[in-house]
């Protein structure tokens, strides 16, 4: 058995060596009238400054501009000589002893070098009384001060945010090259699992593990593909199998344990699948597999639900960043105050449903009740899980822990 760390980096060396970035596969997505369908994708080429940035000296207060050395000190009065707004420009040359309102975001009018806010001036009819001396350079930017024309301001690799978007309009495009989204296929299995739209017979369970999954894959920068349930049969799984491996990425759940009719691993063993570990030492998601198979990332994943979705944040989602062309990082945990005491057993990692919020502002976290790897319930009612470290099970009330955050929610 791995540990999630060492498994998880297996999952990044292997799928980046086997994958590159000649292979990525990419495509132009339009964007000015419909921002969501570049947000969140990952760019595939750089984003460069058209020009200076601000493009021009820009004011970033309303107030009024003058020459810094004709108000040095305090209760100077200035001839008002114009105005300076957004778009419209002062036209004249900035005079001795005087000054121009201006307004937030305008040009700084030729000649002078500082400006004031209209809170720290009194309008007294066509002059200006200022209370404060001046100094040079005060509430505004100088042209290119942001960006110079020609640089980098958004790279290859980059999820697109809101704010990369935005800049992206800023320089002047309407469209982005990005990476296409890795096709994710999702194959449950089990003779025991049915449709969601099925009414269950008493030992009958409904193919929750493909919603949760498919909401992962595109929540994580994938395009889930969902394929339904394959049943506990060697034949009939190869095929589904095999079909399955038509997309980027596979993911199966259920059936990587080591019961009677367990026979994902048999079949992958079959089709030719290049293991390189089939369990990890956390709880839930012990029987997690993992291999390549045609150089592509093929995962199964334990069928009880909570484990599914924990092993996917641990395992998946490194391998849909790197085919998406975006690096992934360290697991994005972050450490909350334990609102109580936790003893956990065996000696493994153990992701709890748990419940973090910021009382007083400092983040807090409390273990929620929970039946085992089945209760999906207990995920529902947090909004994380407690990260508890196989060399400290035992964390006293008021220590810091680690914390895994639900993706999506955060």
């Amino acid at each position: 058995m791995l540990s999630y760390e060492l498994a998880r980096a297996k999952v990044i060396e292997v799928v980046h060596a086997r994958t590159s970035t000649s292979r990525l596969v990419t495509e132009t997505v339009e964007f000015a009238d419909h921002p969501s369908q570049a947000l969140g994708r990952i760019l595939a080429e750089e984003l460069i400054a058209d020009r200076n940035y601000p493009p021009f000296d820009r004011s970033t207060r309303d107030g009024f501009a003058m020459r810094a050395a004709d108000a040095a000190r305090p209760g100077t009065r200035l001839r008002l000589i114009g105005e300076s707004r957004a778009g419209h420009a002062f036209a004249g040359q900035m005079e001795a002893g005087a000054c121009v309102q201006i307004m937030t975001g305008a040009p700084l009018p030729r000649g002078a070098n500082a400006v004031v806010m209209q809170e720290d001036a009194e309008v007294d009819g066509d002059s200006v009384i200022f209370e404060r001396g001046v100094r040079a350079g005060q509430h505004y930017v100088l042209e290119g001060q942001e960006t110079r024309v020609g640089e980098t301001v958004v790279g290859r690799g980059k999820r697109l945010g809101y704010a990369e978007l935005a800049m992206a309009a800023q320089v002047g495009r309407a469209s982005v090259v990005v990476a296409k989204n890795p096709r994710v296929a999702i194959l449950s299995t089990g003779d025991e699992v049915i449709s969601v739209g099925q009414a269950p017979q008493r030992f009958q369970i409904r193919n929750s593990n493909s919603i949760s999954l498919a909401a992962q894959v595109a929540l994580a920068g994938g395009e889930p593909l969902v394929l339904g349930i394959a049943p506990d049969n060697v034949t009939e799984l190869r095929v589904r199998i095999e079909q399955a491996l038509e997309a980027d990425i596979v993911i199966l759940t259920g059936g990587v344990s080591v019961g009677k009719y367990d026979h994902v691993e048999q079949v992958l063993k079959e089709i030719g699948i290049e293991f390189f570990f089939d369990a990890l030492a956390i709880r839930p998601g012990r029987p997690a597999v993992f291999g390549m198979c045609n150089d592509k990332p093929v995962f199964g994943l334990p069928g009880n639900p909570v484990s599914t979705m924990v092993t996917f944040e641990l395992l998946v989602v490194p391998a849909i960043e790197l085919l998406s062309g975006h690096s992934p990082g360290s697991l994005h945990v972050f450490k909350a105050k334990l609102a109580h005491p936790v003893d956990e057993k065996p000696p493994l990692a153990h992701f709890v449903p748990a419940r973090v919020s910021w009382p007083g502002g400092e983040p807090t976290v409390e273990v929620l009740h929970w039946e085992g790897s089945g209760d999906i319930g207990s995920v529902v009612r947090g909004n994380c899980f407690l990260v508890v470290h196989e060399s400290k099970l035992k964390l006293e009330a008021g220590e810091m822990a680690d914390i895994l955050p639900r993706r999506g929610l955060f």
